[in-house]
């Protein structure tokens, strides 16, 4: 029995998945240490680039330093807010009524530091009014803790939000560099909960080759049950599930249609969704509908293949994102000088997207370190002028001391990986 594996970090196992539900026997994912690390990560970026507070209005920055959560709808609307005072426990400012109530139920770890909101986006001509009201809150958090003239650092602003803080007369820097740096280098219970998406992700994407791929279906009805799927087993919200079939995949579109899926159809599905307690899974699977590749299609998909593990493979800690991106091949990054999200890996987290992008368009020439527990999607593209069908894949990589870990497992084409 091979049992070498113990006294290793369990979350760097990818086939070591804990249960969703607690127990009494098990130390599983540990909620309360969860918040606890997430927090002091927050309070290591804000001492290491001198802010006195942080003024966070973006939902998943909101959720990373209080765990509050009340529905996808409320991430970027900005209804309520959070203060983390330097020196002190952060205070959230909640939607007045029934969700301040909810959030003084689900929060007992905040107690006496959930305030109303004061809403101002929307309000017509009340707008700069409840706007001040909103800055003179978050100003009375600061002068409690003695903090009024220290740098205060805030990640969202809309014109009205702007014009009342800058009458406070804050000194305002901004919050994303120091939450960025916080949320790229994953927790170890944040690593449990992304390995549980992924096995979500797994199962669905098994499904859709094994049982709902078939002639006749529509690339809709793919995603319609990929949502139930996933929903059933624990995701919180589906973010987006992209199916892309025969001719909508050159050049490949992005969005699921009501396209007939047709014998001989390559399909290219990409899923987004929320998996437990907010951390997702994203990555892409490649099939042919009713038949097996022709050689034309191995080379295009061993060539996406290659292609993305000589970029997985500089994932490794020392390295930079100049060395991942050098080994993605040229592509329309280097042609305009701007991100295609094709040739491309990125951060992900409580968010589909957060704290490090790596393109050609750029990193090769301001390259960034890459660390342990940052966690990745990586994800390339093969597609050439006349092609009447292309291919792409994605995968989802733990950086861990010993290299990259890949957490999604679900199998890829079987002609294409004869070697």
């Amino acid at each position: 029995m091979d049992i070498s594996f113990i006294g290793k970090p369990h979350e760097w196992d990818p086939r070591r998945v804990y249960s969703q539900t607690g127990a009494d026997w098990q130390h599983r994912v540990d909620f309360d240490r969860l918040r606890k690390d997430r927090l002091q990560r927050v309070r290591e970026q804000m001492n290491a680039r001198d802010l006195g507070a942080l003024v966070l209005f973006a939902g998943a920055n909101i959720r990373y330093v209080t765990a509050s959560y009340q529905g996808n709808w409320k991430y970027n609307i900005n209804i309520r807010y959070a203060v983390v005072p330097q020196g002190g426990e952060p205070v959230l400012f909640e939607t007045a009524g029934s969700d301040l109530h909810c959030a003084e139920i689900d929060l007992p770890w905040m107690e006496g530091r959930i305030k109303p909101a004061i809403t101002w986006q929307w309000a017509e001509g009340a707008g700069p009014m409840m706007a001040g009201r909103m800055a003179q809150s978050v100003v009375d958090v600061l002068e409690a803790h003695g903090l009024r003239k220290e740098r205060i650092a805030i990640d969202n602003f809309d014109w009205p939000a702007l014009k009342a803080f800058e009458e406070c007369k804050l000194n305002v820097t901004d919050a994303w560099p120091a939450m960025s740096a916080a949320r790229v280098i994953k927790t170890r219970d944040e690593i449990e909960l992304l390995k549980q998406a992924s096995s979500i992700g797994d199962a669905a994407m098994w499904r859709i080759k094994h049982e709902w791929l078939k002639p006749g279906v529509r690339e809709r009805e793919i995603e319609a049950k990929v949502h139930e799927f996933m929903l059933e087993r624990g995701c919180e919200i589906i973010y987006d599930i992209i199916v892309a079939s025969g001719g909508n995949t050159s050049p490949y579109r992005r969005w699921a249609t009501d396209k007939i899926i047709r014998q001989g159809d390559l399909v290219i599905v990409d899923i987004n969704a929320v998996g437990p307690s907010g951390y997702f899974i994203d990555f892409v699977r490649c099939f042919k509908c009713a038949g097996k590749m022709n050689q034309q299609e191995i080379d295009l998909y061993k060539e996406v293949y290659d292609s993305m593990y000589a970029g997985l493979e500089k994932l490794r800690p020392g390295n930079t994102t100049a060395d991942v991106a050098a080994a993605f091949p040229k592509y329309d990054d280097d042609k305009y000088g701007t991100v295609t999200l094709q040739q491309f890996a990125h951060s992900i987290g409580l968010t589909l997207y957060e704290g490090m992008w790596i393109s050609r368009a750029y990193s090769l020439q301001y390259p960034a370190e890459i660390k342990e527990n940052m966690y990745f999607a990586i994800e390339t593209f093969a597609g050439h002028p006349g092609l009447q069908q292309t291919t792409r894949l994605e995968e989802n990589v733990l950086v861990s001391a010993e290299g990259p870990v890949v957490f999604t497992l679900m199998e890829h084409m079987e002609e294409a990986m004869a070697r």
